[in-house]
């Protein structure tokens, strides 16, 4: 499937009016199942679906990479069915965790059933990572040339990885800043790239849901370039998870775990 598709349209202004093309970008619904089962239905850009499939997976609990056996991508009438095959111990587990969600759901979060797992518990961040002031907040604007899709259609998000000496080495783009988020971090662990030796930089807000998927990733700075919600920053505050925003012209908003952010840029310990 392609990500973006050219429509027609009528452009009106003062200058009066004419026919124009526009690339916008596709969007489909991707089930993700585990051993048959569905557990999530999202509308995404189907582009780098095996790395959604496998980051979702992560970030949310079903299996880590090395109980996932195999990946298959189906196209079909309907949209896409990302296939995942999961260890016996990861699919008994997962299975427990859907008996127990038999009922009404109470929040309409993906994958759970009550208020308290909304705001899960999340693994404490142990990364000693820093960055320099000027890396941090450049990072925004470098991740800005690495987005051709949203080059084309000016309506997706993107998320990058960003390494100390090295910029940018990974990005992914999608119509959904929290999809966009898992295709990164499915490509990296993919890749084997060791999450606690960069950060993560999206173009969109911090909200809860973005906190937690750089905290599972293990990713100790998470910047931005847009706000962070209050709740996000009680999470990250909670989890040791550093979080910066607005970085443009030498100057960054830096709202929990100041420490990884220096004027003097030091390296992993």
């Amino acid at each position: 499937m392609k990500a973006s598709r050219s429509i027609s349209a009528r452009a009106l202004g003062p200058e009066g009016a004419r026919d124009i093309t526009r690339s916008l970008p596709e969007e489909v619904p991707v089930a993700i199942t585990c051993n048959g089962t569905t557990q999530a239905v999202m509308m995404t850009s189907p582009a780098d679906l095996e790395d959604f499939a496998i980051g979702f997976a992560m970030t949310e609990g079903f299996a880590r990479l090395d109980q996932i056996e195999r990946v298959e991508v189906m196209e079909l009438a309907q949209g896409v069915e990302a296939r995942l095959w999961i260890a016996e111990e990861a699919a008994e587990a997962l299975g427990a965790r859907r008996r127990a969600m038999m009922g009404p759901v109470g929040c309409g979060l993906c994958g759970i059933d009550s208020l308290e797992q909304a705001l899960r518990d999340l693994p404490p961040v142990t990364g000693r990572l820093a960055l320099s002031l000027s890396e941090a907040a450049g990072a925004g604007d470098a991740l800005r040339a690495h987005q051709p899709l949203h080059d084309l259609t000016h309506a997706v998000h993107a998320a990058g990885f960003f390494i100390p000496g090295q910029g940018i080495v990974m990005v992914r783009e999608d119509v959904g800043r929290h999809n966009a988020l898992d295709k990164l971090i499915g490509a990296a662990l993919r890749a084997e790239i060791d999450p606690a030796c960069g950060a993560v930089v999206i173009t969109s807000r911090v909200s809860v849901e973005m906190v937690q998927k750089t905290v599972m990733f293990g990713s100790p700075i998470l910047i931005a370039v847009s706000a962070p919600t209050a709740q996000a920053l009680r999470s990250a505050e909670a989890a040791g998870l550093s979080v910066a925003a607005f970085g443009r012209e030498g100057r960054l908003q830096v709202f929990t775990h100041p420490h990884r952010i220096q004027e003097d840029r030091s390296h992993v310990a």
